[in-house]
């Protein structure tokens, strides 16, 4: 594996990972499929300033480049590009909005946050000129904007890697202490307690009752939406996702599942 700084120093038509570092086995899904598909496979490490609305969270976010460095070179990375700040934001640089969508749900509670994230995907894809670019299920939220975005680059997504007890993987989790590691278990059961539903309506109710049981989690939204446009589903709805979101003993934890029962799928 290559390790480099400048975007320069890699010729376009990649297949791409973003990332934010940090690296899990959730990544290294990505850059497994990455790999499967390509042999020319970059992945970036920049954690970006632009999408945290806290500052204590920005300094929070964890950072492992030894690690990162060792998960991406055994997991199929050709190339890891390694941008500094001022290559991605230079002195003057396009600032992108993410819309309506963009102020929905996650986006009510990080203002500014995916503003952010379509600014720096549109200038990670504007330095490295990727032919194609893989992103998790598990930010779904993010994937639709960045599919809305991408211009000339195929969108990959792929499939939320979990926990034996159905925790999505995430960087967040490591935050997490004893017992809020235990209760986040209930994100994956109100899932399920959605999917096993007969219709949408029920589905909310019986996420939001799965939450309850759990007093250490503060439930922000448990929704049964439309994956095209993020309007509320109905049982008529063709591509229902139920989403959920909420905090931990402080640690913000977001999850969502395509629904397949009833008469949402």
């Amino acid at each position: 594996m290559k390790i480099v700084a400048n975007s320069s120093e890699i010729d376009g038509g990649c297949t791409f990972v973003p990332t934010m570092g940090a690296l899990h086995a959730g990544h290294v899904s990505l850059f497994k499929l990455a790999k499967a598909k390509s042999d020319f496979v970059v992945a970036s490490i920049f954690i970006n300033p632009l999408q945290f609305d806290d500052a204590q969270d920005l300094a929070n976010y964890p950072r492992t480049p030894d690690l990162d460095i060792e998960i991406a070179a055994d997991s199929g990375v050709t190339h890891l590009w390694l941008p500094q700040q001022g290559e991605i934001y230079p002195s003057v640089f396009k600032k992108f909005s993410a819309g309506e969508l963009g102020n929905i749900y996650e986006g009510a509670n990080r203002s500014g946050h995916f503003d952010g994230v379509v600014t720096v995907v549109s200038r990670l894809f504007e330095l490295l000129k990727p032919e194609t670019a893989i992103f998790g299920e598990k930010d779904f939220q993010q994937l639709t904007l960045i599919r809305a975005i991408a211009k000339g680059v195929k969108i990959i997504a792929a499939p939320t890697v979990r926990e034996a007890d159905g925790l999505a993987v995430s960087s967040r989790n490591v935050r997490l202490d004893e017992d809020s590691r235990a209760a986040a278990s209930v994100i994956y059961k109100a899932l399920i307690a959605a999917e096993i539903s007969l219709n949408a309506q029920e589905a909310r109710s019986q996420m939001r009752k799965a939450c309850a049981t759990q007093p250490l989690f503060n439930l922000d939204y448990a929704e049964v939406i439309d994956e095209d446009d993020f309007s509320i589903a109905t049982d008529s709805t063709l591509n229902s996702r139920a989403i959920i979101a909420g905090w931990l003993n402080g640690v913000r934890l977001i999850d969502n599942m395509q629904m397949k029962t009833g008469g949402l799928r």
